[in-house]
């Protein structure tokens, strides 16, 4: 009896060990995990009957914020106020919060404060656990400076593209613009299948661009990327910029050295008519088949950077490429697309001399996000040196104090002070008599470079970036328009691109 007692009492002891290992390791060791599952709805339950911490921009305007309802979640989150047509202003950035689980931009990168549960706030939160009062999430002050951010998306238009302002001296974000965008209210109610019906709505609802010949193309990106961050096109004429500056800081070269400007270019490594590039409607760029650097970045002369960058070679190209850190992601929080280019990247595997040659001009197998060719332009503006571009100004608690803060800091220095100047003397040029006159402004001096992209079977897609004033600047932007060019003089890059430049810098430096 007593034997079969002892057994039993071993086989109780062990079921106890069991369960009180089994259940150590779900609340402690497995939590993170189980929480995160995308089956469990106790965590959106939890996360939506908090009041959650509003999202604020520059002045103080909230554009995010937590409104108490009757129902078992008990607090609706609404963006701008629930009117759409605002909203979608700042959508790309704001993201959103749905019942079915789905938290995009800002909503999820900075949902640790939002939430309330970052490890900053530890104090907030033992003082609710101490006091019994319900947890408030901080509120996210934004770098997006309201008045910019409705310049930009007013001057876009109806047109499929985007635009992005940049601070150059402190990589600080003045606004973020995405078309086509969508109304976060809609995707924010509290019936899962309505959330997720809307959501599979906009993701498959890719507007309808240009195409070359007029059959039917559709655009890659749906409304829901944010374009400015998310969605890479060929650079073109812009990319000249990166390339002037390989030719300046490793080849010695000068405004005003004199480089080839052929009719026609072949390259390297290419016979017939397959590798032959001609410049921009088959124009001439010199009588003489030579023209200073700045005149053919004035003009944009393709054959020039072409035989430029040839000259770099696949070492310097990728190098420059390289140290702006276009080969990296950056947090800013959400996490920006790479670039691509010859030999760096498996989208762009093939460095030989041609598609070295060719990435001279912007096109082959480079890609770009607008927010990469905005960096190009504050690295010009603010000496060489590339600040890291950042969204969150401040983070306060619920009761005003303030959490943290951010401190600009360099990212990158691709490039020296005087290759600078030796870029933003072209850039001035290119504004003042060049490509880029639609980007002036009046009584300001405006460095620019425009972009038309061929990217076949689509239209050609428009690029304009920019900075001013020249000679303290304040405002480093990027425009572009996906497919909206036609291979006309009335529809490139300096026609229809510079001109939504320059409301943008005219919005941010007249403040």
């Amino acid at each position: 009896m007593n034997a079969t007692l002892r057994r039993l009492s071993t086989v109780v002891m062990v079921m106890f060990l069991a369960l009180m290992v089994s259940t150590s390791w779900i609340q402690f060791v497995a939590a993170g995990e189980l929480n995160d599952h995308p089956g469990n709805v106790r965590g959106i339950y939890s996360a939506l009957s908090r009041d959650r911490g509003p999202i604020v921009v520059r002045g103080g305007e909230a554009i995010v914020t937590s409104v108490p309802v009757d129902d078992n979640f008990k607090y609706q989150r609404t963006y701008s106020e629930g009117d759409g047509g605002a909203a979608s202003v700042y959508a790309p950035v704001t993201g959103y919060f749905a019942v079915n689980g789905t938290v995009t931009g800002m909503e999820r990168y900075a949902n640790s404060y939002l939430a309330g549960e970052d490890d900053s706030l530890w104090l907030d939160r033992l003082q609710n656990l101490v006091t019994g009062e319900e947890a408030q999430g901080s509120s996210v002050e934004l770098t997006i400076d309201p008045e910019v951010q409705k310049a930009a998306w007013d001057a876009l238009g109806d047109n499929i593209g985007a635009a992005v302002a940049i601070d150059p001296k402190t990589g600080a974000i003045l606004a973020m613009v995405s078309k086509p965008s969508y109304d976060p209210n809609t995707l924010a109610v509290h019936n899962s299948g309505e959330a997720t019906a809307a959501s599979e709505a906009l993701i498959n609802n890719k507007p309808q661009v240009n195409s070359i010949g007029g059959e039917e193309r559709l655009s890659p990106y749906g409304p829901t990327i944010n374009r400015t961050i998310n969605a890479v096109y060929p650079p073109g004429s812009t990319f000249k910029l990166l390339t002037a500056a390989a030719a300046i800081e490793y080849e010695g070269k000068t405004p005003e050295t004199s480089i080839p400007a052929e009719d026609v270019y072949q390259l390297p490594g290419t016979t017939g008519d397959g590798g032959r590039v001609q410049n921009y409607g088959g124009q001439k760029c010199s009588d003489t088949g030579e023209m200073p650097l700045k005149d053919a970045m004035r003009i944009s002369c393709n054959t020039a950077f072409l035989a430029l960058a040839n000259e770099v070679g696949k070492d310097g190209m990728q190098q420059m490429f390289q140290d702006f850190g276009f080969t990296e992601s950056i947090d800013i929080p959400m996490s920006t697309s790479v670039g691509a280019y010859p030999g760096l990247s498996d989208s762009a595997t093939d460095d030989s001399a041609a598609r070295i040659a060719l990435s001279g001009m912007g096109q082959g197998d480079l890609r770009m996000t607008p927010l990469q060719v905005a960096m190009m332009s504050a690295a010009i503006a603010n000496d060489g040196d590339l600040m890291e571009p950042y969204l969150i100004q401040s983070v306060r608690d619920s009761d005003l104090e303030l959490v943290s803060q951010t401190k600009p800091s360099r990212y990158k220095s691709p490039f020296s002070s005087s290759t600078a100047d030796a870029l933003t003397e072209m850039m001035v040029e290119v504004v003042r008599d060049g490509s880029g006159t639609g980007a002036q402004i009046s009584g300001v001096d405006v460095a620019g470079k425009t972009g038309t992209a061929e990217d076949d079977p689509r239209s050609p897609t428009l690029w304009f970036t920019s900075f001013a004033p020249a000679n303290d600047p304040q405002v480093a932007v990027a425009v572009v328009l996906e497919n909206e060019g036609q291979s006309t003089d009335e529809s490139t890059g300096g026609a229809l691109a510079s001109p939504i430049a320059a409301q943008i810098m005219q919005a941010a430096i007249s403040k």
